[in-house]
């Protein structure tokens, strides 16, 4: 489907491991779930941020409460995937510096950006 971008979207998630991300669904006060904005199949660009441990990334909502992460851009684990330890984690849409610095991004590209 399409690239989503949207404002104050965020969520938790408690997930584990390299995997796709199962969002609480339900979006702190002020901000709006993924799933009010996207649909299943739709992807954006996202960040999950933990303690030490982040990730900056591109995604693709696979069901209401669940984030696959495509591809990662750039990380706490020198730019590969985070293997997540437990505990609760943010996990919100962001506008990753590679895409607004224009590196191979069509968005950029398309919006005077590269």
């Amino acid at each position: 489907m399409g690239l989503v971008i949207a404002d104050r979207v965020k969520d938790t998630t408690t997930t584990t491991g390299t995997g796709s991300v199962t969002l609480s669904g339900t979006a702190p006060t002020g901000y709006q779930a993924f799933a009010s904005v996207m649909a299943t199949g739709d992807n954006c660009y996202y960040a999950i941020a933990g303690g030490a441990e982040w990730e900056v990334g591109y995604g693709t909502l696979t069901a209401s409460t669940t984030l696959a992460r495509s591809r990662i851009i750039a990380s706490s684990n020198s730019g590969a995937a985070v293997t997540f330890s437990a505990g609760t984690k943010d996990v919100f849409m962001t506008i990753p510096a590679t895409v607004v610095q224009g590196r191979g991004s069509v968005w950029a590209t398309a919006n005077g950006y590269a």
